[in-house]
């Protein structure tokens, strides 16, 4: 019996990118987990809603109290009319929208015992340390799980305990490692040596410790199948892999792969784990930090039980009462307290921020997945994170007051405990331009909307996608219901935060970022805001935004994620570097021979397979209806391109059984008689001119395939083929599978004969030659073949039932899809390339970005806590962070942005030598002097149009030059220069 049966199926329309992330076995053993979350603060919801989204069997809601105006800060379903009504209840009735495969309930009583055991994961919030201890103490004793979180302004809590047995059966995000091998020695230690080809910069990427297994090893067989053998890394090519001293002599090749074993882990309960707690942090330096933290939460839990209260925003005495609580609760022998530490938190720890909120919640609710699923590395055990550099700056001149920051009975009364009424109102004049509403939008806009961003005069948010909603955004876009479906999503969204908080000045756009749209978004635009939010998962755009905002000097705010990977990061003019500096925008190609001729793993046949496509379905067609309009496209055509065209018109098909036959002899073809040749060229023996084996390390010798029409992945192949050409050329396609084996099993097609003097390259650098090299007697003949072929068939009247329907690649498109992954795998088989299954052949093929909501409401919350900063107008470096998470191990970077270029400093000694206006030359040292003058004695505008030949708008309001000084290198990046036309006003 598999691990997986007897579990629930998966909707994978719903779930498709969170797949991806967690797999189907993961995900069917969080279907049959229920899960207790207790306190509908804006915390709690937060996690409750990440994991109802993520597909968990049950959510129960809890909480006893009434909601109140603090509330509202950032518990984004409750409004001033749920003020007075239990937060549970208001906020269930929103839960259960999110996903219909999760029932949500609501429990207002007291946590008992006997109800605390119908779960298998119990999160606390808010709750008093008491019950935690309680609650934590009856989990640990009864094998369920607990998870604690608390958030108190700028700082936020995070305790998980599994038990003392819990078992991660995955513990890693990434794929196993694999390499090609290139020559194992026999010894103790044995050296195995990677092949060339398939290191990068970085090396194997293999770690000391890892467990390996061996397949298709040659001569040293006694590896292939053994049982996983730890490995020691030497260098970046090299491993040692134990003892092989008595094996056979390494003949040649094998596979190296890394395994993934079950790990257990041993958590103790949170009563066990007070006093000397286990932080997880990525610098060990500044482990007193957080230890200090640690003491302030627990320390505010005994000013809470004696004082019965809170400590006060900004009051130096309760602060000063926090401040001897910790140092009384610091155990002998640990580092001193930070009382600095101590009483910034106490300032501020009536605070509750949506930011902090969104980013405590997004791990809280991924550590109850890895509970649920056994997938990922759990945190070991406390986690702590503080923001508190998003308080003004010294420099600032900024003295808040427990006068400033006294609650004022307002929906931002939490985080007027933490900035002051100055800072709201301020936060409600700002106009920033949100660039997508997928994912990270809607998580971006929420916390807009919480924070007050643009909810005053003047202010205003912008959002503009073109997109509309799909079934599979309803799994991480929380803003989106199923009657949403087939919408806008920027109106939807700005609806919907418009329900959240009824002040936010929102306006909803459906164009798409780009040169396009320069009309809509051009100076006025851009000049009139405050800062940008990218929220775009195409690189270009974000690269196009990017330059947008360095042209016009405005901070940007640039988020993404890939899995349970995640960034936020901020750039600011002047003060960091600009956008698109450390940026890696670049997405990798395979080298052409290797597509064609030598592929070595599943995603060369797969990007092989779209290739086919391509060229089948979409380039001949295309071809053919553009010869057909135009007999010059004959003359700027490839003789490879041609031979389709010409092949295409002179046998149209006129039926679904002449679609069957050309799908059969393309099968043929591609699957036999090009292997066949391969190996006529380079046979299993063949040696280089070195005397080595041609077929070795990442060369694969191939085989041809018999077709057989009982064997399913062949008949796959032959309908989708025939179908896709029946479509090209406009004729109906049978559904009768009988009458197309009948066809198949009628056919009889010619034996292989190998084309002698066929040369096939071996090298990318070959290919080119010989792509490169033009037959211009055979191109002769096809152009004139070509012509006499349209005459044909102008004169029989036909010329135009010729015009072909070209098949623009859908990934969501079944029979798309279909054959790509049959073509894929087929061409996997040639080559003794293990298969794909067909969700991850359309991961691959659709580039479909790996997604989860935790994800992307963690960086979402980090975004925000920049978004602070900018708008209190941090201007110091060290004020900044970029950070960089990964949750499945889990993980956390946060570190200062890089400075600019000292070019882009405000005071500079530079002297231009060139001018440019685009590609356009604007002024040059090196014109002669009476040039120069000509050019001088121009208006700005009249040189422009003189160099362009275009008539500067009159509402242009600047022009960007680019800059290349004396005494400067000559590819220096230095930054664009402004030329202000207008007056700027205050905003500029």
């Amino acid at each position: 019996m598999s691990a997986s049966e007897g579990l629930p199926e998966i909707d994978e329309g719903l779930y498709s990118r969170q797949l991806y992330v967690l797999g189907r076995e993961a995900m069917q053993k969080m279907a049959t987990v229920a899960v207790l979350v207790s306190g509908m603060k804006g915390l709690g919801v937060e996690i409750a809603k990440n994991i109802i989204l993520a597909g968990v069997r049950s959510v129960t809601v809890h909480d006893q109290n009434d909601a109140e105006w603090s509330d509202l800060s950032s518990q984004f379903y409750l409004s001033k009319n749920d003020v007075g009504e239990n937060r549970a209840m208001v906020s269930q009735h929103h839960l259960a929208g999110l996903n219909s495969y999760v029932p949500v309930l609501a429990c207002t009583e007291e946590l008992s015992e006997n109800f605390l055991s119908d779960f298998q994961v119990v999160v606390l919030t808010n709750s008093p340390l008491e019950e935690q201890l309680h609650i934590s103490d009856f989990c640990h004793a009864n094998n369920i799980c607990f998870v604690l979180a608390d958030t108190k302004g700028l700082t936020g809590q995070l305790f998980c305990d599994f038990g003392e047995h819990f078992m991660v059966y995955d513990p890693s995000e990434d794929e196993p490692l694999s390499a090609t091998i290139h020559d194992i020695t026999q010894g103790s230690p044995g050296i195995l040596t990677v092949a060339c080809d398939d290191v990068h910069v970085q090396g194997h990427h293999f770690q000391n410790g890892d467990l390996v297994t061996f397949s298709e090893v040659e001569g040293m067989t006694e590896l292939n199948g053994c049982k996983p053998r730890p490995i020691h890394v030497r260098d970046q090519y090299s491993l040692e892999i134990g003892d092989t001293s008595s094996f056979s002599p390494h003949k040649r090749g094998g596979i190296i792969t890394q395994v993934k074993m079950p790990q257990e882990h041993s958590f103790r309960s949170l009563r066990a784990s007070m006093e000397n707690p286990k932080i997880s942090t990525p610098d060990k330096g500044i482990l007193p930090h957080y230890h200090t933290l640690h003491l302030a939460f627990w320390a505010l839990h005994v000013f809470k039980s004696e004082m019965l209260r809170l400590p006060r925003p900004r009051n130096q005495a309760d602060a000063d009462k926090m401040v001897e609580l910790a140092q009384k609760l610091l155990p002998m022998g640990q580092e001193p307290l930070d009382e600095d530490l101590v009483r910034t938190f106490a300032y501020g720890c009536t605070g509750d921020l949506s930011p902090v909120n969104a980013f405590i919640g997004a791990l809280a609710a991924q550590e109850v997945l890895k509970a649920a699923s056994g997938k990922f590395t759990p945190l070991d055990q406390w986690l702590y994170f503080d923001a508190h550099e998003c308080l003004p700056e010294k420099e600032l001149v900024v003295q808040l007051t427990e006068e400033d920051c006294a609650p004022l009975d307002s929906r931002y009364d939490g985080q007027i405990a933490i900035f002051g009424t100055d800072f709201q109102e301020r936060l409600g004049r700002q106009k920033y331009f949100v660039a997508g509403a997928g994912a990270i939008g809607c998580e971006l806009l929420k916390n807009f909307a919480m924070i007050g961003l643009a909810a005053g005069e003047g202010g205003n948010i912008t959002v503009t996608d073109m997109d509309s909603i799909e079934y599979s955004n309803l799994n991480r876009q929380f803003l989106f219901r199923p009657q949403d479906m087939s919408k806008q999503k920027s109106e939807v969204a700005a609806a919907a935060i418009k329900l959240m908080n009824p002040n936010v000045n929102v306006t909803a756009h459906q164009n798409q970022v780009g040169r396009d749209s320069e009309c809509l978004y051009g100076d006025d635009f851009f000049l009139g805001l405050d800062g940008v939010a990218s929220a775009l998962d195409s690189l270009k755009a974000r690269e196009y935004v990017g330059e947008r905002c360095v042209q016009y000097l405005k901070p940007l705010l640039d988020s993404g994620t890939a899995g349970t990977k995640g960034h936020a990061q901020v750039f600011v003019p002047f003060v960091t570097e600009p956008y698109g500096h450390s940026q890696d925008l670049e997405e990798r190609e395979y080298a052409l021979c290797t597509l064609r001729h030598f592929p070595s793993t599943i995603q060369h046949t797969l990007q092989w397979a779209q290739d086919q496509f391509e060229g089948l379905f979409k380039a001949t067609p295309e071809s053919i209806n553009q010869f057909l309009k135009d007999p010059s496209f004959l003359e700027t055509q490839e003789v490879e391109a041609l031979e389709q065209v010409q092949i295409s018109l002179q046998k149209k098909p006129h039926g679904w059984g002449h679609c069957v036959t050309w799908a059969r002899r393309l099968w043929e073809r591609l699957f036999s008689h090009d292997i066949q040749q391969l190996l006529y060229n380079f046979p299993p023996g063949h040696k280089t001119s070195s005397g080595l084996p041609f077929w070795s390390g990442l060369k694969r010798c191939p085989q041809r395939l018999m077709f057989d029409c009982n064997n399913t992945a062949h008949m796959t192949f032959i309908l989708a083929a025939s179908r896709l050409f029946a479509q090209i050329h406009s004729l109906n396609a049978s559904e009768d599978n009988a009458v197309t084996c009948q066809l198949l099993l009628d056919l009889h097609l010619p034996p292989f004969h190998p084309r002698h003097g066929v040369h096939i390259p071996i090298t990318d650098q070959e290919m080119q030659t010989s792509l490169g090299t033009v037959d211009q007697m055979r191109l002769a003949e096809l152009n004139q073949e070509l012509a006499a072929l349209k005459q044909e068939l102008e004169e029989r009247g036909v010329l135009l039932s010729n015009l072909m329907e070209p098949i623009h690649f859908e990934k969501d498109d079944d029979s798309h899809l279909d054959f790509i992954v049959a073509a894929a795998n087929l061409r996997a088989e040639n080559y003794g390339i293990p298969p794909v299954d067909r969700l991850q052949a359309k991961r691959i093929v659709g580039k479909i970005v790996p997604a989860i909501a935790t994800t992307t409401a963690a960086v979402a919350g980090l975004v925000c806590l920049e978004l602070y900063k900018l708008v209190w107008g941090h201007r110091c470096l060290h004020s900044y962070c970029s950070s960089f998470l990964q949750l499945s191990e889990p993980r956390l970077n946060r570190f200062q942005p890089l400075s600019p270029l000292p070019a882009y400093k405000k005071e500079h000694s530079l002297v231009p030598r060139i001018l440019l206006y685009g590609k356009a030359f604007f002024y040059a040292g090196f014109w002669d002097e009476k040039k120069r003058e000509q050019k001088l004695s121009s208006s700005l505008t009249g040189l422009l149009h003189q160099v362009t030949g275009q008539t500067v708008a009159k509402d242009c309001q600047l022009l960007v030059l680019a800059m290349v000084c004396e005494d400067e290198e000559e590819d220096s990046d230095l930054p664009p220069v402004h030329v202000w036309l207008q007056p700027k006003n205050s905003k500029k």
